[in-house]
This record gives structure tokens, sequence and C-alpha cells, in this order.
């Protein structure tokens, strides 16, 4: 998912279609799918897509993928504002899958998971898991997920009741190298829209503007996702302000 949403979604047709009669490798690009559709912030696609799933790994008796797909639900629950129902959800279904020791999605989950901790207030449970998330992606050498991961953990720290401000900071500086270093695009833009933010709270205007626009430029197409329109409405803004 670090190329153009359009690109993206259309890779998800494509490779639907070749393995549509595969069953084992149609829940991997279900999978795959769901996750681009997320990220682009199609959730009706992503619902549909889920229920496919799961209907189809109940259908061939396809048990720990049956569990995933309700922890994609669950996902889906916490980006519709269902906070309590999700994070219950997801821990349901994170027991059962590291009982049949099936731990491909366990960082995507820990990652939405901590969104509905900490959209429930529940900081101090959010910020232990990411730390344990990030150790954990660092001891299996996963590193791809180590920038969205510092980005959320700079999240979790501005919102606390007490806010971190400096220590946020220093995660997103992390977060913005390392995508940077990895080509990683769509957690870059993520990343330098809420350090952007952070800067204008601050009453910085023109160093937010000068961090979020080359950032935004590098995208040619894709101006419908949610990440992009984020950008958009900033950069609008910060254009009033300067």
């Amino acid at each position: 998912m670090q190329g153009y949403p359009a690109q993206a979604v259309e890779c998800v047709h494509k490779t639907l279609k070749e393995v549509v009669d595969h069953p084992v490798s149609l829940t991997g690009a279900l999978t795959w799918a769901i996750g681009v559709f997320f990220w682009v912030g199609d959730l009706p696609s992503a619902e549909l897509h889920i229920d496919w799933f799961i209907s189809h790994a109940e259908a061939h008796s396809l048990g720990p993928n049956a569990a995933v797909g309700r922890g994609l639900k669950a996902q889906l629950a916490i980006r519709r504002d269902d906070a309590k129902g999700g994070v219950e959800g997801l821990r349901g279904c994170l027991e059962k899958i590291h009982a049949a020791r099936h731990g491909l999605v366990t960082t995507e989950f820990n990652d939405s998971l901590v969104q509905g901790l900490a959209a429930t207030g529940r900081f101090i449970e959010a910020l232990m898991l990411i730390d344990e998330t990030i150790q954990l992606v660092e001891a299996n050498g996963d590193i791809v997920y180590t920038p969205e991961l510092l980005r959320l953990k700079g999240s979790l720290l501005l919102s606390k009741p007490q806010p971190r401000v400096a220590d946020a900071e220093l995660c997103f500086a992390q977060s913005l190298e390392l995508s940077r270093r990895q080509g990683a695009r769509a957690w870059e833009l993520r990343t330098a829209t809420d350090l952007a933010t952070l800067f204008a709270d601050q009453g910085q205007p023109e160093r937010s503007r000068a961090l979020l626009q080359p950032v935004f430029e590098q995208f040619v197409e894709g101006f419908d996702t949610a990440d992009l329109k984020a950008a958009k409405s900033l950069l609008s803004t910060l254009d009033r302000t300067c």
C-alpha cells in the first residue's frame, strides 16, 4: 500500500479476479483488499469484502480465518466510532488468533485496538500496547509498520489529559524519517499531516505548510481518499492563516 490509491484499488480488483477460485489464496487476497479499502477510507467497500471474507472462510471450514474476519469486523466498528464494541471484538479475536498461532494480522489488529482504547479514554493501556507492538515488529524484523506505529504513539501522547508534546514530536520525527527511508508515501503523508497540525496549533503556520506542502505534492491522484482530503483541508486552512 505504498503506491498511489487508485493504482492500489485497481490492483485489488485484478488480484481478486485471479484467485477467486482458490479458497486459501482468496482469503489472503481479501485480507489485503480490505486493508486497501481501510487505507483509502472506503468503508462501505471494506464492509462488503469483510462479509465476503467471513462467509468464504466459514463455507470452507477455515476456522482461524473466520476469527480474522470477525477481527476485521471489529476494526470496522472502531472506524465507525463504535470503539467499545470494536475493542471487545478485537480482544476476543486476538485471543483466538494467538491460540491458533495465526499471527499474520496481529500488528494491524493491535493498531486498531490501540485506537479503540484511546477513544474510550484508556490511554495507559493504549500506550502499553503500542510500545509492545513496536517491540514486536522490531524483534520480528517487520519494520514496514514501524512508521505508522510511531505516528500512532505520537497521536496518543498528544491526546492524553496531560499531553506530552515534546515526546509526541519526537515520535512524529522518527516516523517521518523511517517512512521516507522506506519510500512509504502513505505513512509519510499521515505523519506529515499530524506533525503539521501540531506546528499549526503551536502558532507556526509557515513551518506547518513548509512540512506538509511538498509531501502532499508527491501525489497526483487519489484526492478523494481520507488522508489526502485531511492534508488538503489543513493546507487550505494554513493558506488562510499565513
